[in-house]
């Protein structure tokens, strides 16, 4: 920013603030008005871009102590029609004595006009009796002042851009193994890689693919969030999500006298597991390496044994089961249930 441009911009009115508000007001007021005439809420909107642009100018000079100290000095000679001379004489006092102590003597002199603001060249000749090198005016330059300050050119300070949020949804298989997938966000299409054994809920961040920062900033990135649809046998086990959980129905006769089932597995093979003889339903048997592979490691696949009651039975297999209970006599898999409830 250009240091002339101190003179005339009111950067306090800009974020609507007073010119004695501490930094957390200029803070707080900075953030309602970014968001209010921020591009992203105003598309194709020339006066809300420029309006975002003055309050990032505005933002940059008072949040910086320095800057803001400078700021105020300058907007203060500006606004009392003030010029420097150079030369001996003169008794105006007020800013002359501050000036005259600062540069050891009365060889700098204070005065007012009293035409109004002090034009380009009268502040360049400032800038000469204040030591600027080689009599070179500072405006437009993003040097150092002769003041020690931050200097008049100071630019806006970076702004990294706003993140893009988007969402993904994946079949179980695909969340499993990992997949590319074309996402559609913020007017842009682009192919994501989604890598293997994400969770439903999960978000992924893509960097630098949000929306272009300002004043050279960083770009914003783009937030992913993935959403598993559910699979209708197996499911992603909660406490480890590289482990996979399925429900195995098995007959009455296979978990009571024991057998060996084929189990099908997410990756479209099979594999087969040994039920001993008198497994109860809700036993779950692990075969190793058959759940999802991660980064990490290969999970397992959690079967849950579902032993299958018949919900119609023929008049043979009625008498086929009157005829196991009398074989089974008197046995009472709620002998003890009572007692130990009252324990």
């Amino acid at each position: 920013m250009a240091g002339q441009d101190w003179m005339t911009k009111d950067f306090y009115a800009v974020l609507g603030v007073a010119k004695d508000a501490d930094s957390t007001a200029i803070k707080k007021a900075y953030r309602g008005l970014a968001r209010k005439y921020h591009p992203d809420r105003n598309p194709n909107d020339a006066a809300a871009a420029e309006k975002f642009k003055e309050i990032g100018e505005a933002y940059a000079v008072l949040s910086d102590d320095k800057e803001r100290q400078q700021y105020d000095a300058i907007r203060s000679m500006a606004g009392g029609g003030a010029r420097f001379t150079s030369g001996a004489g003169g008794g105006a006092g007020g800013f002359e004595d501050v000036f005259s102590s600062m540069f050891g003597g009365g060889n700098v002199r204070f005065s007012t006009s009293g035409t109004g603001a002090p034009t380009r060249e009268e502040y360049e000749e400032i800038f000469r009796m204040f030591g600027g090198a080689g009599g070179a005016s500072p405006f437009g330059s993003r040097s150092r002042s002769p003041f020690g300050f931050g200097g008049f050119g100071s630019p806006p300070q970076p702004q990294k851009g706003s993140d893009v949020l988007t969402s993904a949804s994946l079949d179980l298989r695909d969340a499993v193994a990992g997949t590319t997938v074309e996402l559609t966000a913020d007017g842009r299409t682009m192919k994501v890689r989604i890598p293997a054994g994400v969770r439903d809920g999960q978000k992924i961040r893509l960097r630098g693919k949000g929306r272009a920062g300002l004043n050279g900033g960083e770009n914003g990135d783009m937030v992913v969030t993935i959403s598993i649809k559910k699979h209708p046998v197996y499911s992603v086990d909660p406490v480890d999500g590289a482990n996979l959980r399925m429900d195995l129905p098995v007959t009455l006769r296979e978990a009571a006298l024991g057998a060996t089932v084929e189990v099908p597995l997410l990756d479209g093979g099979t594999s087969k597991i040994k039920i001993k003889p008198g497994t109860s339903s809700g036993t779950v048997m692990r075969l190793r390496g058959k759940g999802a592979t991660t980064r990490k490691k290969t999970g397992d696949l959690l079967v849950t044994i579902e032993v299958a009651v018949p919900k119609k039975l023929s008049k043979a297999a009625k008498k086929a089961l009157e005829a196991f209970d009398e074989a089974m006599g008197d046995t009472d898999p709620r002998a003890t249930l009572m007692e130990e409830a009252g324990t």
